[in-house]
C-alpha cells in the first residue's frame, strides 16, 4: 500500500480509536498478547528469515541480539500487552479543575495525541509494544521498522490486526510502511497533515535524521552513552556486580553501560578486581594512561581516544577513566553523555546526593545498574522509548507520555465583557 494511502486511513481511523472504553482497548489487547502467542510459530520463523539475512550482512553481535525473537521474547512481548491491559487508563482523566471568580470551571483533561508515527531499527519487540501503548492511549500508530526486520515486524502486525478485526475493531489502529528505503522514511517525515506525533527509535544516526527533517512535531529518544562512576567510598563487590551487569546482561541495548568512572584514590585496588570481572565476558577496556598501566595480565586493555568517551559501542567494550573527585565525575558525564542513564556506586550520603542533584540524564542511579531504565521495570508494562529531551516527555515513556490534555470549561451563560 502506498504511504499517502496508509497515512490518510490511519487519520480516518483515528477518531474511532479515540472514543474506545477502556474495556474495549482491554479486550483487544488481550486478544492481541493470545494472538502473538498462539502464533509464535510463524513470527519465529519470519524471524529466522531476517536473522540469516543478517548474519549473511555481518550484522554486529548486539545488533543480532536486538534482532532475535524465542518463545520466551514472545511470551515477554504478550506479557508486556497484559501489563497494559492491567494499568489504569489515563485518557478522559480529568487532572485539574478551578473556579474562576466569574464562575467558569476551567479544567484540563487527557486525550490521545491521536495517529503516532514511529521509525525504528532492528527492534520487532518495539512492534508490539509501540501498538500496546497506543492503543490502550486511544492513539493510531504507524510504523516504519528497519529492513532487517521487514520480515518479523510484518508477521507481528498481521498478527495484531487479525486479533482486532476479531474484536471488530478496524485493523488500521495500527499499519506497517512496508517500504523501507530511505526516500520513503523521507516522506513520511513529511506528513504532518495526517501525523500527528514523530517517534524515532534507533541510533544517533536515525534519530539525528529524523529530527532534523521532520516538519511532524518529533520526541526524541535518544541513544545512551551510559556511565557508571565508582566513588572512594564505594563497595568493590556491588561495584562490580552492578558493572557487570550493565554492560554485559544485554550489550545492544541503550541503557547499557559504555563509560566507567573511577575515583584515584581506590584506582589501585578496584581496577584489578574489576579487569578480571571483565576478561571473563570477553569486555575491551578503552582505558586512560593510568588504569592501562594496572592492568593484569589477561586484560583486554587498549588506549582510550577522545573519542571514546562519547561513544555508545552497543558491543563487549568499555571506555574507563581516573577522575579525582565526584565533581570531575559529574563534569566528564554531563559533557559526554546522552542524557540517558547515568549512576554511582557509593556509601556516601552526600556524593550520592550531589551525584543526583547535579547529573543531567532523564534517570540517575545510586547503588543500582542502568540496566532498569526501561518502562516494564519501571512499571509502565512496557514503553514506547526512552526519552532523552525535556518537552513533553523524559525518561522511560509509558502511557500517560501519549497523552496530550485539553482544556474544558463548564459555564453557565457567561460572556465576556
Amino acid at each position: 500500500m502506498e504511504l499517502l494511502e496508509i497515512c490518510k486511513q490511519a487519520k480516518e481511523v483515528k477518531q474511532q480509536i479515540a472514543v474506545l472504553s477502556t474495556v474495549q482497548k482491554n479486550q483487544a489487547l488481550s486478544a492481541v498478547a493470545d494472538k502473538l502467542v498462539e502464533k509464535q510459530k510463524k513470527l519465529i520463523d519470519a524471524n529466522s528469515i531476517d536473522m540469516e539475512n543478517g548474519r549473511k550482512n555481518q550484522m554486529p553481535e548486539g545488533l543480532l541480539d536486538r534482532l532475535l525473537l524465542t518463545e520466551a521474547r514472545i511470551a515477554q512481548m504478550a506479557e508486556g500487552l497484559r501489563q497494559v491491559v492491567s494499568l489504569e487508563d489515563p485518557v478522559g482523566e480529568v487532572i485539574s479543575m478551578k473556579k474562576r471568580p466569574n464562575e467558569l470551571m476551567i479544567g484540563k483533561k487527557r486525550v490521545p495525541l491521536g495517529v503516532i508515527g514511529i521509525i525504528y531499527e532492528s527492534r520487532p519487540n518495539v512492534t508490539a509494544d509501540a501498538f500496546g501503548l497506543c492503543f490502550k492511549t486511544g492513539n493510531v500508530v504507524i510504523l516504519r521498522g528497519g529492513k532487517d526486520a521487514i520480515h518479523s515486524n510484518q508477521a507481528i502486525v498481521e498478527c495484531i490486526q487479525e486479533a482486532l478485526a476479531e474484536q471488530d475493531l478496524p485493523k488500521e489502529a495500527i499499519s506497517l510502511i512496508t517500504d523501507t528505503s530511505h526516500e520513503t522514511a523521507r516522506e513520511f517525515m513529511h506528513m504532518n497533515r495526517y501525523v500527528d506525533v514523530l517517534i524515532p527509535r534507533g541510533g544517533a544516526g536515525l534519530i539525528r535524521t529524523v529530527v532534523e527533517n521532520a516538519t511532524i512535531p518529533v520526541i526524541e529518544t535518544g541513544t545512551g552513552n551510559c556511565h557508571i562512576y565508582v566513588d572512594e567510598s564505594a563497595d568493590f563487590q556491588m561495584a562490580c556486580d552492578i558493572i557487570i551487569n550493565a554492560k554485559t546482561q544485554r550489550i545492544g541495548v541503550c541503557n547499557a553501560c559504555e563509560s566507567l568512572l573511577v575515583h584515584q584514590n581506590i584506582v589501585d585496588g578496584f581496577i584489578p578486581v574489576l579487569e578480571k570481572r571483565l576478561a571473563e565476558k570477553n569486555v575491551e577496556i578503552h582505558a586512560d594512561e593510568t588504569i592501562q598501566k594496572l592492568s593484569i595480565a589477561g586484560a583486554n586493555v587498549i588506549p582510550a581516544t577522545e573519542e571514546d568517551w562519547g561513544t555508545e559501542y552497543l558491543d563487549y567494550k568499555i571506555s574507563a577513566k581516573t577522575v579525582a573527585s565526584v565533581d570531575e565525575a559529574i563534569a566528564h558525564i554531563n559533557r559526554y553523555n546522552t542524557g540517558h542513564s547515568e549512576a554511582i556506586i557509593t556509601n556516601n550520603y552526600a556524593n550520592a546526593e550531589k551525584f543526583l542533584n547535579e547529573v543531567d540524564a532523564a534517570a540517575v542511579y545510586v547503588n543500582a545498574s542502568t540496566r532498569f531504565t526501561d518502562g516494564f521495570e519501571f512499571g509502565f508494562g512496557a514503553e514506547i522509548g526512552i526519552s532523552t529531551q525535556k518537552l513533553h516527555a523524559r525518561g522511560p515513556m509509558g502511557l500517560e507520555a501519549l497523552t496530550s490534555t485539553k482544556y474544558i470549561i463548564y459555564g453557565n451563560g457567561q460572556i465576556r465583557p
